[in-house]
């Protein structure tokens, strides 16, 4: 049997028809929408791209405690007393930047990090340079400069960044420079063992600082 030719054409166009939506629904089927992202979020690994609320920041946020581990020590039995204190904090890169004087200008605040403001935790009165440090959540900021950092405890909680009310400083304290020859890569707060309780190292790039909190007596 012979199709005649008005037939025949239009079984060519319906295969036409359907090869363009084919390949269109291809098209769509590998297209991923946009990712949001701000200055703080670098992009999501390939297998992620399908989860657009899960987000990497450039800056992750970290928490330390003293005694170190204090968590896991507690879970395995080891203590059964609360720790003297943690604190929460991001730490961002320096990725080839200079840091001190350039990116953190001296003279000015500085968050003690990035994102969120930096925030410790004292479970108990403890005592900085011979003062008295009640029990209590602080933030906790910096003022710079070349050879000495001003470290200072504010009572204005949940605030993001330096936005918090400066009226509600409550101590400072004055710390020296020591400046390191190798270079601290991620900015670090971490504690260590100190005269009646520990010394909280506090550094980036090539300086850093000790702030020493021992137990109230």
């Amino acid at each position: 049997m012979v199709d005649r030719p008005g037939k025949t054409s239009c079984i060519a166009a319906c295969l036409f028809v359907l090869s363009v939506m084919a390949c269109n629904n291809s098209r769509q089927t590998d297209i991923k929408p946009p990712l949001s992202q701000s200055d703080s979020l670098i992009p999501l690994p390939v297998a992620d791209r399908n989860n657009n609320s899960v987000l990497l920041d450039k800056s992750p946020m970290d928490v330390v405690y003293f005694p170190a581990e204090y968590p896991k020590l507690k879970m395995m039995g080891a203590l059964n007393t609360p720790p003297l204190f943690r604190v929460f904090y991001s730490r961002p890169q320096r990725n080839g930047r200079i840091i001190f004087g350039s990116l953190v200008k001296y003279g000015e605040p500085w968050r003690l990090g990035a994102n969120e403001a930096t925030e410790i935790e004292f479970f108990s009165d403890v005592r900085i340079q011979e003062v008295k440090v009640p029990k209590g959540r602080y933030i906790m900021y910096c003022i710079p400069q070349p050879d000495e950092w001003t470290i200072v405890l504010n009572s204005d909680l949940y605030s993001w960044g330096l936005k918090f009310d400066k009226e509600k400083d409550i101590f400072k304290f004055t710390l020296p420079v020591m400046h390191e020859n190798a270079s601290i890569e991620a900015f670090t707060i971490e504690p260590q063992p100190g005269k009646d309780g520990a010394n909280l190292w506090i550094g980036w790039d090539h300086s850093k600082v000790a702030l020493p909190v021992s137990i109230n007596r």
